[in-house]
């Protein structure tokens, strides 16, 4: 008797699971399906704040591509679109939407337009008598099919001399981007690895430097700079940049502090000297840093204007693009589709080195937050 006991026991056991394990899940389904919602919620109001900001951008590519007289013209569709029109013994007829008097409402080729009535062509039947419609035609709603200008961007390319903007643009900001690289990590290095009296009061007056407002030297700049016969060059625009900047400084100071020292000591007792140490040891593990403040610096040099409007406005083959854009827009006042085209090819570059760059662009600021 014991041993059947014993083993009907054995046999109620995985029952007792199998019933507490069904239990729990029936436990977890409405968890399961509150975090799903809570998931799907937060997902919704991503997408919609992400659309709500990319907005303006479609706007502007949706104009960039639209002819003049679509957007000068009201009730046009958002799309890019030109009237829909039929030819007809050797002329291009507008289709409009005609109410007739059967209740319907039929596409026709404005013939003879008329103030109180006007003439149509059947578009699907052109050897049939013409319709006369009492009304006015400027009542009737235009037909309009698909048509996108991508001419605009071929000539903004001709009109402002693109090629010439572009090559002066790049050439600033890569050469002012390596300048900045250079010294800027020389600087990081400095007060992240050296013991000095006072590194401690100069790094935070180099800090407080980022608080100073631009507005205030740029009148003794511009006379340095005069002074010197810069004006009219790229020198301005580059020169400063060998000679750091504050907040670049912080970012590669406050990564180069999360690299342990240890790593420095034992660079030392194989013989490396400090800038073998930088070179071999920190640089390696910087890249996303780098790579932060490189995007950085390209992004403003890229859409800067007011540098250029001040040192470059008297020489126009040394100018940048958003400086010609800006004289573009001025002339092109009453085009905004040409405006629009340029805005948009300026944009290309930035946006794709961004893209490229994204993960250790995040890497890098990710890292530098680190409280040090």
């Amino acid at each position: 008797m014991a041993t059947l006991e014993g083993n009907a026991d054995a046999r109620d056991i995985p029952v007792v699971r199998r019933r507490s394990k069904a239990r729990a899940n029936a436990d977890r389904g409405p968890r399961l399906r509150g975090d799903g919602r809570r998931s799907f919620l937060l997902t919704l109001i991503a997408v919609l704040a992400v659309a709500a900001f990319l907005s303006p951008m479609l706007r502007s590519f949706t104009y960039a591509i639209k002819s003049t007289d679509q957007i000068s013209q009201a009730g046009t569709p958002l799309y890019p679109a030109d009237p829909l029109t039929f030819e007809y013994q050797g002329k291009q007829l507008p289709i409009l939407q005609v109410p007739l008097t059967d209740g319907t409402t039929r596409p026709l080729a404005l013939f003879e337009p008329g103030r109180k009535q006007s003439t149509f062509i059947d578009p699907a039947n052109p050897g049939a008598a013409p319709i006369l419609w009492v009304g006015s035609w400027r009542t009737l709603q235009q037909e309009w099919q698909l048509a996108p200008h991508w001419d605009n961007f071929v000539k903004v390319w001709n009109l402002i001399d693109y090629p010439r903007l572009l090559f002066n643009t790049a050439m600033i900001a890569i050469i002012g981007t390596i300048g900045t690289l250079l010294s800027c990590t020389l600087v990081a290095y400095g007060f992240a690895r050296f013991q000095f009296p006072g590194r401690n009061l100069l790094f935070t007056l180099l800090i407080a430097t980022i608080f100073l407002p631009a507005a205030v030297t740029i009148i003794p700049t511009y006379t340095i700079f005069s002074k010197l016969g810069w004006v009219g060059t790229w020198l301005p625009l580059l020169v400063p940049t060998f000679f750091a900047n504050a907040f670049d400084v912080f970012l590669m100071r406050q990564y180069f502090m999360t690299i342990p020292t240890e790593m420095d000591e034992a660079a030392a007792i194989d013989g490396a000297g400090p800038f073998r140490t930088l070179w071999s040891v920190l640089l390696p593990q910087s890249i996303p840093v780098i790579v932060a403040v490189a995007i950085f610096h390209l992004v403003y040099t890229w859409n800067d204007y007011f540098g250029p409007v001040l040192y470059l406005s008297g020489t126009p083959d040394l100018q940048t693009v958003a400086l010609g854009l800006s004289r573009f827009n001025g002339i092109h006042f009453r085009d905004p589709g040409l405006i629009q085209a340029g805005t948009l090819m300026t944009l290309i570059i930035p946006v794709v080195a961004f893209l490229l760059t994204q993960r250790f662009f995040t890497r890098g600021l990710v890292v530098t937050g680190i409280d040090k």
